[in-house]
């Protein structure tokens, strides 16, 4: 079979239908009919000379040749992309891919101006498809490592050997508790490390046993992995645990959070864009970091 515009489109129809895993399925990515789509597959199929689905009652499958049809386009697509990126490149012209990762919840801190740097980067960079992902900070440590993400954008519980970090803002954290908790409506004078210590602390996974050291306390009562996770159980009335300034305020506004002893509690958090040094010395991410720079003043400072 040719590689010509309408073997192409086949063959794209076939790759939507196996990773939505059946006609049916695909419907809505592909926004044609049942018909169609079958027509479709049974003109591929007779170009081809191979069957590559079985298609009924029983359900979807792919046939040996339809799987080995299905590897080769994966395959095939993926070179003609970088193909077209480099052609772009060598045009002038910024393309590509850059994956971020960021962490949770950051959204509502206006210390945080990122949509401001994803703004400037699209006009800047138009052709380059942005990918965002959100998790906890060690994991997009572990991602940034492997390679998944090029830029990482977190208050990060560890200095990875090997990465660089750009300051950028901090964010501050409160001790907070909920309504319904003993100590909602206790006296600043009754809560002090001693009276904290009875109650249930939540701790953040990711940050290992720290939640717990101002404390002098083994292990928490409840783990979580993101703020939304933690603000429930405090909210709950029953546990006690850090939140961001930010995040809390509009419960606080409402009179279902407290913040217990900002004067001894509190505490601020550093957040920084880490990255292989070697983003540096291309031109995508480059931009990115320099926007970064700008919009929130950091200096660059490598891992030591």
């Amino acid at each position: 079979m040719s590689i010509d515009p309408m073997n192409l489109r086949l063959m794209r129809i076939f790759q939507t239908i196996v990773e939505a895993g059946g006609f049916s399925a695909a419907q809505g990515a592909l926004n044609l009919s049942l018909a169609t789509i079958s027509n479709h597959i049974a003109t591929l199929e007779t170009r081809l000379g191979v069957v590559l689905c079985r298609r009924g009652r029983s359900g979807f499958a792919l046939t040996e040749q339809g799987r080995a049809v299905y590897e080769e386009f994966v395959s095939l697509s993926a070179s003609l992309g970088q193909f077209e990126a480099r052609l772009r490149s060598l045009k002038g012209e910024m393309t590509g891919n850059l994956s971020i990762g960021l962490a949770d919840n950051t959204i509502s801190d206006p210390a945080a101006p990122l949509e401001k740097v994803l703004a400037a980067f699209t006009d800047a960079a138009p052709e380059v498809t942005l990918t965002l992902s959100t998790h906890p900070p060690h994991e997009i440590l572990r991602d940034l490592a492997s390679g998944r993400l090029h830029l990482a954008i977190a208050s990060f519980p560890r200095i990875a050997s090997g990465l660089a970090y750009m300051e950028l803002y901090s964010e501050r954290h409160h001790f907070c508790c909920g309504a319904g908790h003993p100590l909602f409506i206790a006296p600043d004078a009754a809560i002090d490390i001693a009276e904290v210590r009875r109650h249930r602390i939540v701790g953040r996974s990711y940050w290992g046993a720290r939640d717990m050291k101002a404390f002098a306390l083994p292990e928490p009562r409840a783990t979580v992995s993101d703020m939304e996770a933690e603000a429930r159980l405090i909210l709950s009335g029953r546990y006690l645990g850090h939140l961001p300034e930010h995040y809390a305020r509009a419960f606080v506004a409402a009179g279902r959070l407290r913040s217990l002893r900002p004067d001894i509690f509190a505490w601020s958090a550093p957040f920084q864009a880490a990255f292989d040094p070697a983003m540096r010395e291309k031109r995508v991410a480059k931009l990115f970091l320099d926007l970064l720079e700008q919009a929130f003043r950091g200096p660059h400072t490598p891992a030591t």
